[in-house]
């Protein structure tokens, strides 16, 4: 963090601490939110938020009507995503490997909505499942970081 250079640089020791619990917290904030969208895509939960999709074979009829095919394949890999690989990466266990299949479905769909709702999140458009597939590319590439079940049980960031 000292090759950077600070806005305030009497700070340089809060931000060094800070660091790490930021990391932390916007790797938990990805993860954790993906579960209750998977309850509500997934499982039917949370009756009038506007999803459409109340149940796994619907959320396979979704993806073979946008052509992803086979549907159920699809379905299996969002509901991995939605309930094994977003709460992993919450807890920063396996992280790169969970956070890659949160990254590849959330730049999926962010093509998705682009192609049919357009740039706007109001509007259901790819704005906010890129921005969750960029921060989740973040973790691909630098792990759990410090403050993670990676490296209290694995000792490293896996």
């Amino acid at each position: 963090m000292t090759d950077t250079p600070l806005l305030v640089p009497a700070l340089a020791a809060a931000y060094q601490a800070l660091a790490p619990w930021v990391e932390a917290l916007l790797r938990f904030a990805i993860g954790a939110a993906l579960v209750p969208h998977g309850l509500r895509m997934c499982l039917g939960c949370f009756k009038g938020t506007g999803a459409p999709i109340s149940g796994v074979p619907a959320v396979a009829a979704m993806y073979d009507r946008k052509g992803y095919r086979p549907g159920w394949f699809w379905a299996a890999g969002t509901v991995f995503t939605q309930f094994v690989a977003a709460p992993l990466l919450a807890v920063g266990l396996f992280t790169r490997p969970m956070a890659l299949p949160v990254f590849l479905l959330m730049a999926l769909s962010a093509y998705d909505h682009a192609k049919y709702d357009g740039y706007f999140w109001n509007k259901t458009g790819f704005e906010y499942p890129a921005l969750w597939a960029v921060a989740a590319l973040f973790f691909v590439v630098n792990g759990g970081g410090a403050i993670s079940l990676d490296r209290l049980l694995l000792g490293f960031e896996f």
